[in-house]
């Protein structure tokens, strides 16, 4: 692995009930903090889900996007359960270990289910919520979800994956589903992936579900966004949680799939941090 790779970061000491693990971690910008959390497709890191905003929002905060334990370049303990409570405990032993006491979060689907569960668990931690295309309530399982959290590896498998996941097929190519072929067959990415959602694959949705109530007890604002096209995490989830969260915004992006920071890089770069920057006007 070469130590050009742009996907590698800074490497954190991060401890918990998993041990102390090297995670990697992108860390750009000065400022406000603001944690960006990925999505759970096969082969993703934090670099390959959030690449095209990083530089925008590393303008107006300091931005940190964690490869998630399992995922990416972070140390992969053994013998670990992968559940949302580790999630957790991982992503608030991150803060603990850069000594950050409130943050912004911003979560991709999966990312999503994370932050929002953050903001339950230790309110007092989060400032504002970025909930992007995002699980953590109830659903029936898409077709689509059910095949990303499927996948086996094999470049036919992948290209059909990238057409999932993005309306405008403009965006994906051969070479874009090589480079994530690829990355989702280096050493221990697979094997880790596969640990985590085994079919029947309902159940994961589930465990990733925060209970409503307490959805709806949030204090904080938050921004819910969605693309009107996604085939992987449906529109109505964003609905249900601007249903939910009092304080809550829904942006709906027209011609977009699961892949709004990509997709609409520019737009969700701006709306997010202006956003998020209300949240330093106000304090």
């Amino acid at each position: 692995m070469s130590s050009d790779n742009p996907e590698l970061g800074r490497s954190i000491a991060t401890s918990g009930s998993f041990g102390t693990i090297a995670t990697n971690c992108h860390d750009v910008g000065v400022g406000t903090p603001v944690v960006l959390i990925h999505g759970s497709g096969p082969g993703v890191s934090a670099w390959a889900n959030w690449r095209p905003v990083l530089p925008e929002l590393a303008r107006r905060f300091r931005v940190l996007a964690p490869d998630m334990l399992g995922f990416g370049f972070t140390e992969r303990p053994p013998a670990v359960h992968y559940s949302l409570d580790l999630w957790l405990e991982h992503l608030f032993a991150l803060l603990d270990a850069e000594g950050l006491q409130r943050v912004h979060l911003v979560g991709n689907s999966f990312g999503g289910a994370i932050a929002l569960a953050a903001a339950i668990r230790q309110p007092e931690r989060v400032g504002r919520l970025v909930l992007m295309g995002s699980v953590g309530v109830p659903f029936p399982i898409s077709d689509g979800l059910d095949r990303v959290w499927g996948y086996q590896p094999s470049l036919a498998n992948m290209r059909e994956l990238l057409d999932l996941f993005a309306h405008d097929r403009g965006l994906v190519n051969d070479e874009l589903a090589e480079l994530r072929y690829q990355a989702s067959i280096r050493p221990g990415f697979q094997e880790s992936f596969a640990a985590m959602f085994p079919a029947p694959r309902q159940r994961w949705v589930d465990a990733l579900a925060s209970d409503e109530g307490e959805i709806s007890a949030l204090p904080h604002e938050a921004l819910i966004i969605h693309g009107r096209e996604d085939r992987v995490i449906p529109l109505a989830n964003a609905l249900r949680l601007f249903e939910l969260i009092e304080r809550a915004q829904l942006h709906v992006f027209g011609r977009c799939g699961h892949w709004t920071q990509i997709e609409h890089a520019a737009r969700f770069a701006r709306l997010v941090g202006d956003f998020l920057a209300e949240d330093e006007a106000r304090n």
